[in-house]
Parts: C-alpha cells; sequence; structure tokens
C-alpha cells in the first residue's frame, strides 16, 4: 500500500466482496481476529526450519507463497481495522510517535533490547 488511499481502496473491495457473499454476518472481530492469527501462522510455517541465511534467499516458490499469505494477513487485518472503525494509516502513524519516544535513536541504536531495558 502505497498511501491512504489505497488502503480506503482495499476496505472498500473487501466490504464489498463480504456484501456481495453475505460474509459480513461472519466477520465479527473475534471471527476476523482469529482467521488473522491463522494466516500469520501460515507466514510462520514458510519460515519454520530455516536458518537466518536461507530466510533471506527464498525460492521463487517460496516467495510465492509469502506474497500470498501477506496478502491474507494485509486483508484481515485491514478488514477487521474496518469493522472496529479504525483507521489504520492514523493508527500507524500514532503507534510510530510511541516509538519514537519510546526508542530513542541515541539509547537503542543497534541493539534489540526492548524499551524498558534499554
Amino acid at each position: 500500500m502505497s498511501n491512504s488511499s489505497d488502503l480506503l481502496h482495499l476496505k472498500q473491495q473487501l466490504r464489498a466482496f463480504a456484501e456481495q457473499r453475505d460474509w459480513d454476518q461472519f466477520h465479527t472481530p473475534k471471527n476476523l481476529s482469529m482467521a488473522l492469527s491463522g494466516e500469520v501462522a501460515e507466514i510462520t510455517e514458510i519460515f519454520q526450519w530455516l536458518t537466518p541465511e536461507q530466510s533471506e534467499e527464498l525460492s521463487v516458490e517460496k516467495k510465492q507463497q509469502l506474497e500470498e499469505e501477506i496478502a491474507d494477513v494485509m486483508m484481515y487485518l485491514v478488514r477487521l481495522a474496518d469493522k472496529c472503525d479504525i483507521d489504520i494509516s492514523d493508527a500507524c502513524q500514532r503507534k510510530l510517535e510511541k516509538n519514537n519516544e519510546k526508542y530513542p535513536v541515541d539509547k537503542c541504536y543497534g541493539s534489540a533490547k526492548k524499551y524498558n531495558e534499554l
């Protein structure tokens, strides 16, 4: 997604897709979050048992599989945000501002420590 208008368009497409199939009844926050969790697990499965180096050099087939799973995650996430009336772009901006405060460059540069361990 290149900008918030792309996210808005995707949200509208997903809403229409669900409505056309009478699936909106199933798209509760609970069900969407569970589906999202399942799709994230499918991404994890792609990388399971790979070395760090192998994970950075996926085969064409594995990369295609990863692309599809990332798309599934994104679509469920956008649908969940829509059902909960959350603007993803705004939420990300606010969270990035918080993270900038929690992880000042001078304290966390090159470190994988959590903010409360810096």
